[in-house]
């Protein structure tokens, strides 16, 4: 079983598409009118507009911004940072390629003496560009890590990790450590389907090993942002939260091991739906799961070079 502890209760889905369903909300979906600043504590707070959460700390010797959506979003989010924080932003960091969390990227990042993200994410946003025709629209990362990186910022310190593929093969973890808040980027779809992104590196096994580790690493007491979230439950969380997400892709896992076993088409597997997730389906349609099923199925029966 991929469950590890995960408890099952009854409830039954049906339906399936293997298109948008799957990706995270696009931006005509998501919450219109001016975006929203949210304080957490330190210094540490968050904005949500169009596309996925953005992470900010501002102190007194620097404005810190983790993830940038999209242009238009990323002026607003700019302005009103440089409005309560009297600077630019000095680092700038990508959680991941995709373009949610980069297509602000020159606006953010125009007067940042850094943009960070790990190794891998220049080369998967060029890829995702390239394919979309979007490449002159690009602002990279001029500094990455493999495995961590941190930064004094006055009496912050900025802490980053990579623990291997999970959501994409470049995912960071950003961790404010004195105010305890950490910005987990698209690891934690919080009580939603998810987008596995497998041409970009997705693993969802290792994601749960990912979400387990990152559940050990911090403490009852951190707080954490999330790259999206149900609307219901918000894009703010604890700890316990990673589990419950580690436990959906288990249980993806799980139902696609037993369409699989089956002799199942992946299509005929995500139609089963899944049980026990009714809280992740998004305006009660379960197509999104569905196809979450279906992308773990091909995960699991593609021959990996």
């Amino acid at each position: 079983m991929h469950r590890r502890r995960f408890l099952r209760t009854a409830s039954t889905l049906a339906g399936v598409s293997l298109g948008m369903s799957a990706l995270p909300l696009p931006a005509s979906n998501l919450r219109p009118g001016a975006g929203l600043f949210t304080p957490i504590r330190r210094g540490a707070g968050r904005f949500e507009s169009r596309g996925g959460t953005i992470g900010w700390l501002m102190n007194d010797d620097a404005l810190v911004v983790v993830d940038s959506q999209f242009p238009e979003s990323a002026a607003e989010c700019r302005d009103g940072l440089q409005k309560r924080s009297g600077r630019t932003v000095d680092l700038l960091i990508n959680s991941h390629h995709h373009g949610d969390h980069t297509g602000g990227n020159s606006v953010l990042g125009a007067d940042a003496k850094h943009i960070v993200a790990h190794d891998k994410v220049p080369m998967l946003q060029r890829m995702q560009a390239e394919q979309r025709g979007t490449l002159d629209a690009q602002t990279y990362a001029n500094t990455t890590f493999a495995e961590s990186w941190h930064q004094e910022i006055g009496d912050e310190t900025v802490r980053l990790y990579h623990f291997g593929p999970a959501h994409t093969a470049g995912d960071a973890i950003i961790h404010f450590e004195k105010a305890d808040v950490v910005h987990m980027g698209d690891l934690v779809f919080n009580y939603r389907h998810a987008y596995i992104d497998l041409g970009a590196g997705a693993d969802t096994a290792n994601w749960m090993t990912v979400l387990e580790r990152a559940h050990d690493q911090f403490t009852d007491n951190t707080v954490f942002i999330f790259g999206h979230g149900n609307p219901a439950n918000g894009v703010l969380g604890r700890r316990e939260n990673l589990l419950v997400m580690r436990d959906y892709l288990g249980a993806l896992r799980d139902a696609a091991e037993a369409g699989i076993n089956a002799g199942m088409s992946a299509i005929e597997t995500g139609a089963h739906g899944l049980e026990g997730f009714q809280s992740h389906v998004l305006q009660g349609n379960p197509d999104g799961i569905a196809g979450n099923i279906a992308t773990v199925f091909e995960e699991m029966t593609t021959v990996k070079e």
